[in-house]
């Protein structure tokens, strides 16, 4: 078991994309926790999905005193060092960035500007602010056309299939070069396909409800041929409030730098997954109990970008944290309808 290293009591800590689905629950369960923490939320709100959630997201956020919100771009150098200058924050967690991986096929400048840029200027801030630890987000999709399955980060990840992908691999390159340059211990986080309550409409959970509930079809890709590592938002924040609290050791390098996987370590296929997924949502009231599940259902090719299975290995999780996401696909799907129903139809 870990020996934890980091006290979050009394801390001050810098999260970016306190609007997104993942920053906005770490920040509730850091508040909940009761350590006297100071947070400072920095997101610039964008509308790559509808603004007025993650508004809604952020009033809940505010109900906290000592949660301190800045709408801001972390591509924008001179913001994130007068942030760092005036609040100097101990613990830093990046999860700001532009996702999704079909909008980089569009949009690859957005990527560049958040991924690299956003981040760089993170890591020079820590460089020159000096940080007991920084933990950011990367992501499944670094394994690319890896063929050995679960993924474990031991293994090679030099085969991306997305511009998403490469940019978030090239955060893991660029971490590791600042933590052995500036001694700056830091934590990539690997999350695979994250789920749950007021999550990300771009997701497919989210958008095969919108367009069920509008009568349209939902594509199922890959013929539905295809397995996901679905992990519930919940098991995610607990993982990231572990990690926090251990900056890595220096490693056999002398580089205090470390990646975990995040995954429920149990793939779901697509077509099991909708079929859980109209169930809940029939259960919810979403939809109506006679509604033809079947006459709303594509199978279509795999899309550009897409990978035919993610599956995590957390043996580095268990072993160092005792921990490993569990909720079941069902329960995960059956909190989302829960709250669709009272989020869009009440």
């Amino acid at each position: 078991m870990v020996n934890y290293n980091v006290d979050l009591k009394g801390k001050t800590v810098l999260i970016t994309g306190a609007a997104g689905f993942i920053g906005s629950n770490l920040v509730k369960c850091l508040m909940e926790m009761n350590q006297d923490i100071t947070i400072i939320g920095l997101d610039n709100v964008n509308d790559y999905y509808e603004v007025a959630l993650k508004e809604a997201r952020l009033a809940e956020l505010r109900q906290y005193t000592k949660f301190t919100f800045i709408k801001g771009n972390i591509a924008d150098k001179g913001l994130v060092e007068s942030v760092f200058e005036k609040y100097k924050p101990q613990l830093v967690v990046n999860l700001a960035a532009q996702a999704g991986v079909r909008y980089s096929i569009t949009n690859p400048d957005a990527y560049i500007e958040a991924n690299i840029m956003g981040f760089y200027n993170i890591l020079e801030c820590c460089r020159h602010n000096p940080v007991e630890h920084l933990v950011y987000a990367s992501s499944s999709s670094v394994y690319g056309m890896n063929k050995k399955i679960p993924y474990s980060t031991e293994d090679k990840v030099d085969m991306p299939v997305s511009l998403y992908a490469a940019t978030k691999k090239s955060n893991e390159l660029m971490a590791h070069a600042y933590s052995k340059l500036y001694d700056i211990p830091s934590t990539g986080l690997r999350f695979f396909t994250v789920y749950g309550p007021a999550g990300r409409p771009d997701m497919a959970y989210f958008g095969f409800t919108n367009k069920l509930r509008a009568g349209e079809k939902i594509q199922i890709f890959n013929y539905g041929n295809c397995k996901r590592d679905f992990t519930y938002i919940d098991d995610i924040v607990t993982g990231v409030v572990k990690v926090m609290q251990k900056a890595p050791d220096a490693n056999a390098d002398g580089v205090k730098y470390k990646v975990y996987n995040i995954g429920n370590n149990q793939p779901e296929n697509l077509l099991d997954f909708v079929d859980i997924l109209q169930q809940e949502l029939i259960r919810a009231g979403v939809l109506e109990a006679d509604y033809d599940f079947e006459a709303h259902k594509e199978l279509v090719p795999m899309q550009p970008g897409d990978v035919e299975m993610t599956y995590a290995d957390v043996d580095d999780l268990i072993r160092n944290f005792g921990f490993k996401p569990e909720t079941s696909l069902r329960d995960g799907l059956r909190a989302f309808a829960e709250w669709y129903k009272a989020y869009y139809m009440q």
